[in-house]
Parts: structure tokens; C-alpha cells; sequence
């Protein structure tokens, strides 16, 4: 993706179901579930940098030593920090010889993350804060093990404001206003009331404390805890959580907008939010890797046992397609054809940009990240130029003519599909200077371009993930692909237009800023319907203290008068740089909603595409985003 967007984050959770020992024995080291945890983490990078963090339970440990553990950092380089931090701590002890590795129990007893069950989160920071207050997991503590309660997630959740308010009237005094804070605080409160209940029973029955303890690990019901916690809440989430007992849990939103899989063999029980790294770091195949169904929640126990239970009723499933088109990786195998067929989909429409000319287009990619669906794209370039070459030998032949070498010269070879690596990303350019004028001078140098390739009568075709803001496009991108003087620079997005913000975990949620809004409404300003802006300001504040299942998405009436191609069009006005030595042609080609949903039959969520939205929270943040907008109020619309 061309447009620097944040998204969402990464989630990990391990549950060893033998003893150390067993690891030590089989595998080498007491450290397998550590070194595990830090493995699926390190392929996830690609979903958090802005911090990272780790917890740990040890279960089964003796009243008065310490049994759950975290580490978080907000560094640069937080994963590696984290690890490299603990490791050392580790082999410290080994060398004073209060650890030794040979006898897990020592490991348990003195290494912090000597444990059973392990938690960790990659952050990227949607609300805006970076500090490490704001970095997962978050804790709450308590001198009763089934009361602590530790949690990572990969979320956003709308009505926080209304979770905090019910908090508030519990009698709670909620710290932070953020979603993550709010459903700590939700959940803990349920946790609290089940536990009070469980002891207030057990005490009256005249139970020993100690048997207390052991008893309510056998009562405590975590989904029946979540369940009640997660009744009132709208938005997309996975959510793992410890509890300092040992139970553990896993739950995923209704819709299943975001993405949750897991492993479970006799020895380990594992999550992540990608389904490869399980199968990486746990030498598993495709199979054995399983999607957590939307609105349900996996329990494991303390005593290692498993519970599955639905905490809603099921509904439509509308997981978010920019997981397909661009934030997971994309060596999963289904992504990988996903992409390719998204590239091939945009083949007849990049062909009538260029009039048909392969003999004088070549074909690329910018980012990196649009690299297989390049290869689809050539794939399909490929398919269409073979049948066009049979036609045409299949009308000589019929004419009687005879097939010469220069005949294969001029049909085949002449006009194949050419692709080249024309724009080269440096990954070591940092811009740090703070004046805007001189920090987009630098940015412009974060790209190399392939010189001496293209040429002036040359159509050059740039696949792209997406096109959210246009900002890349217009002050980076095009002017480097211009100085290669092409005739023709054609930006082909593998996503279709976003016209919608999005509410679920991608931070894309001022509408004014997205080029495919800015053309729709210079259009309204243009052909006479300036009114049509203000109409819609109007419809969207009479409804705006409506409950969000009475609202409706007024928007659409933006862009309804003009077609796809219209506001294609107007965005290449838009992106077209300015002060350049260049007067080729720019051309905008996006990807159509049928034909995506075609290349990525899995997922189904395309509101920030369509507008419909999976649950009504998404509406109130559209229509206070279009408010937003009207009154030139920046910042996120939730």
C-alpha cells in the first residue's frame, strides 16, 4: 500500500500441556513454549511496530511466590528488546548457578517466563498513543490468583464511551478511555462477580482456604465471564486472556472481522492472527491449522482441558478483506491465489487504459507488497496475449496464407507481456526533518527508479495494494515514475475505491482525507451540485443522537451521481504532481467490487468499498466522520 496506513495488530497465545521436563527431554530446552511465543511473534512483525508486549503464567505454583509476569516495550526494536532482555536475565542465573537448564524445576522456580501459558502482542497505536501505558498486555492485578487478569488484543471496539459510562455507573472509576481499558475493566468486573460468588459458597460451606484455591480453579467459568462482558460490545475483535489460576481464553467477534487461528495437538495448544506463522514455527501443515468460528470463545483450563462455546447467536460472517489485499502475509496459501486472481482480475480494464498496446507497455508493481498480485497480473497479461496470438495464426492459416519467421517474430515475441522492476523502495531512508517542505523532498528519495528502461512512446503500468489518501501518489510516486518520461503512467490498485471510513482496526477514519471523497465532492462542486454537500451534512446531524441501528448512511448520496469511471478519472486529476518536467498522461484503474469479491470468495467485509457496515457502530462513525469533514474537524470519528 502506497498510503502509509496503520492497521491492526498481532496476537499470540501458547499453552504447554506437559510438564518442562517434557520439553527438556524431547526438544532441548525448558524454554520451548518461551522460544515458541517469541517465534510467532517475530513472524507477525509485519502487524505491529509501534510496541510490543509479553505475559506469563506459571500454573500450579505454592501461596507466596510469584506466579504472573509481563514485559513491554516501546522501543524501535521492542521484540527483539523484550526477548534479548529476558534471555540475558536467563543466562545469568545459569552462570551464578541458580538456573540449571538440565532440571526444569530450577527454571521454574527462578526464570521468570519458566511457565506454562504465555501471551503476546504486536501494537500498532490506532488511538493516537504510543507511550507504554497504552501498550498490551494490560493487567489487572489482585492478591487472589483468579482475580488477576492479563489481555491482548487485536481490536477496536465503537462504543467504548457507552462501555465506560456503564462503568461508571457500576460505581467504577475507569482510569484510561481507551477500548482496550474499557473491556479490561468489563471483563474483571464479571471475573470479580463470578469469583465472589464461587467463594462466598465455598466459605459458607466451611471449605479451608486452601482448598478454596483448589476448588476455584475447578468452578471458575471463563466463558460464562466473557460471555456476559462481551454482550454490549460493537466492533471488530479478537481478544486472548490469562487468568493468574492458569485458565486462559480466546475469543472472536461475531462477524469475524478479524482474523484468529490455532494449533491443538497433545503437547501444545497455540493462537495467532495469522494462520502461517502456526504453521511455520509448529511444523504443521495447512490442515492442521484451525480459523477460531466467529463469536465463540476457546477456553483452556488450568488442568489443560478445552471448551468451545458460542457467546452469540451466529450471524453473517464479514471478515475484513484488507487482511486478503494487504495486512497478512502473503505466503498463506490461500492469500497467495487471492492475490494472484486480484491481479488477473484487473487485466481487461488495464488493457482498454492502454489501448491494447503490449508491444509498447510495460508492466510493474510499487510497493513491494503488490508483488503477487503483480504476478497475477502477468499471468493473466500472458493468457490474454496467447489467445490473441492463436486467433491470429488460426486466421492466417484459414486464409491460405503461410506461417513465416517474421510472422512469429512480429505476433509473439514483438508483443509479450513485458514486465520490469522500474521503482526500488530503500528500506534504510528515514525521514526525521520536521519541516514538511523539506521532510516530502526527502521522502521523494525513498525511492530508486530503474533508469534507461522505458522509453517515450512506452505506456508504464504500476500495480498498487490500494489507493487510500493519494498523498504517496501524488507527491512521491509519480513524480519518480515520470522521470522515466513514459507517455502514459497508469496506477492500477488492486482494491477497489475506498469511500467509507473504517471503524474495525484499520486507522483510516477521516473521510475528508480519502482521494476517492475529495474527487467525488470536487465533482458535486463542479456539475452544479454543491448543495448536495451541505444536504447531506444536514441528514447526517438529525440522525446523529439516533441509536446507531436507526441510522442510515447518508454518504452514498456523494457519490451517486457520478460513475466508477467518473471518479476515476477526477482522482487522476487530483494525484496528477504538479511542477514536474513531464506531460504524459495519468490514468487511474481500481478494481471493481464484483470482480474482488470474485478473486476473494473467504471474505466478504467491504464497507469501507460499499458503506455497509457488519454492525451499527460503523454508521455512527461514518456519519460523524462526514461531520467531521463539513465542519473541518480533524481526528479519529470514534
Amino acid at each position: 500500500m502506497s498510503d502509509p496506513i496503520k492497521h491492526e495488530c498481532g496476537i499470540a497465545l501458547v499453552r504447554l500441556l506437559k510438564p518442562l521436563g517434557y520439553y527438556q527431554e524431547k526438544y532441548g530446552s525448558p524454554l520451548y513454549g518461551f522460544n515458541k511465543l517469541f517465534l510467532l511473534m517475530e513472524k507477525q512483525h509485519n502487524r505491529g511496530q509501534d510496541g510490543a508486549g509479553i505475559g506469563a503464567v506459571k500454573i500450579g505454583i505454592a501461596p507466596g511466590h510469584r506466579f504472573m509476569f509481563r514485559d513491554r516495550s516501546v522501543s524501535s526494536n521492542a521484540l527483539p528488546e523484550i526477548f534479548q532482555g529476558q534471555l540475558k536475565e536467563y543466562q545469568k542465573m545459569v552462570r551464578k548457578g541458580i538456573i540449571h537448564p538440565e532440571f526444569p524445576d530450577t527454571v521454574k522456580e527462578n526464570f521468570d517466563y519458566g511457565a506454562e501459558l504465555f501471551v503476546g502482542h504486536l501494537r500498532y497505536g490506532t488511538s493516537g498513543n504510543y507511550g507504554i501505558s497504552t501498550c498490551h498486555p494490560f493487567y489487572r492485578k489482585s492478591t487472589w490468583p483468579a482475580r488477576n487478569l492479563m489481555l491482548v488484543g487485536n481490536f477496536n471496539i465503537t462504543n467504548t464511551a457507552e462501555l465506560n459510562a456503564k462503568l461508571i455507573e457500576r460505581g467504577i472509576h475507569p482510569v484510561f478511555s481507551t477500548d482496550t481499558q474499557a473491556i479490561l475493566e468489563e471483563i474483571s468486573f464479571h471475573l470479580d462477580i463470578e469469583h465472589g460468588e464461587i467463594y462466598r459458597e465455598l466459605r459458607d460451606k466451611g471449605v479451608s482456604g486452601e482448598k478454596i484455591l483448589q476448588m476455584m480453579n475447578e468452578r471458575l467459568n471463563p466463558e460464562r465471564v466473557v460471555s456476559k462482558a462481551a454482550h454490549e460490545w460493537d466492533g471488530g475483535y479478537v481478544i486472548a486472556g490469562i487468568i493468574g489460576n492458569g485458565d486462559s481464553f480466546v475469543l472472536r467477534d461475531p462477524h469475524g472481522i478479524r482474523p484468529c487461528h490455532y494449533i491443538q495437538n497433545d503437547e501444545v495448544i497455540a493462537f495467532a492472527s495469522e494462520r502461517v506463522p502456526l504453521m511455520t514455527v509448529f511444523d504443521a501443515k495447512e490442515s492442521d491449522v484451525h480459523e477460531l468460528e466467529p463469536g465463540t470463545t476457546f477456553v483452556i483450563k488450568s488442568d489443560g482441558t478445552v471448551r468451545q462455546n458460542r457467546f452469540t447467536p451466529k450471524t453473517e460472517k464479514t471478515s475484513c478483506m484488507f487482511e486478503r489485499i494487504y495486512f497478512s502475509r502473503g505466503n498463506d496459501p490461500e492469500i497467495y491465489r487471492e492475490r494472484k486472481a486480484m491481479g488477473e482480475a484487473l487485466c481487461s480494464s488495464i488493457l482498454k487504459s492502454v489501448g491494447g498496446d503490449f508491444k509498447n507497455t510495460i508492466f510493474s508493481y510499487i510497493p513491494n507488497t503488490a508483488e503477487i498480485a503483480y504476478y497475477g497480473l502477468m499471468s493473466g497479461m500472458r493468457k490474454i496475449r496467447r489467445a490473441q496470438v492463436r486467433e491470429a495464426i488460426a486466421q492466417k492459416l484459414a486464409s491460405g496464407e503461410k506461417l513465416l519467421d517474421a510472422d512469429f517474430e512480429s505476433l509473439i515475441l514483438d508483443n509479450w507481456p513485458r514486465g520490469e522492476k522500474i521503482a526500488h523502495k530503500d528500506i534504510k531512508m528515514r525521514t526525521f526533518i520536521s519541516r514538511e517542505k523539506d521532510r516530502m523532498q526527502l521522502a521523494s528519495h525513498v525511492y530508486d527508479i530503474s533508469y534507461g528502461v522505458v522509453e517515450p512512446k512506452d505506456n508504464l503500468v504500476c500495480l498498487d495494494d490500494s489507493i487510500v489518501r493519494g498523498t504517496t501518489l501524488k507527491q512521491q510516486i509519480l513524480r519518480i515514475l515520470s522521470k522515466t518520461n513514459p507517455k502514459k503512467i497508469v496506477i492500477a490498485s488492486t482494491a477497489p475505491q475506498i469511500r467509507y471510513p473504517d471503524c474495525y482496526g484499520i486507522d483510516m477514519s477521516e473521510l475528508g482525507k480519502f482521494i476517492a471523497f475529495q474527487a467525488a465532492v470536487r465533482l458535486c462542486k463542479e456539475t452544479g451540485k454543491k448543495d448536495l454537500i451541505k444536504d447531506v451534512y444536514y441528514l447526517c446531524a438529525e440522525q446523529e443522537h439516533k441509536d446507531p441501528s436507526e441510522m442510515q448512511n447518508y454518504v452514498k448520496l456523494i457519490y451517486e451521481p457520478f460513475t466508477v469511471e467518473e471518479i476515476s478519472r477526477k482522482v487522476a486529476e487530483l494525484v496528477y504532481p504538479q511542477n514536474i518536467d513531464w506531460c504524459g498522461s495519468v490514468d487511474i484503474v481500481y478494481q471493481t467490487i464484483e470482480d474482488l469479491h470474485k478473486a476473494v470468495p473467504s471474505c466478504t467485509g467491504d464497507w469501507y468499498f460499499t458503506g455497509n457496515y457488519p454492525t451499527p457502530g460503523g454508521y455512527r462513525v461514518l456519519n460523524r466522520a462526514y461531520m467531521n469533514y463539513y465542519e473541518s474537524k480533524e481526528g479519529r470519528s470514534y
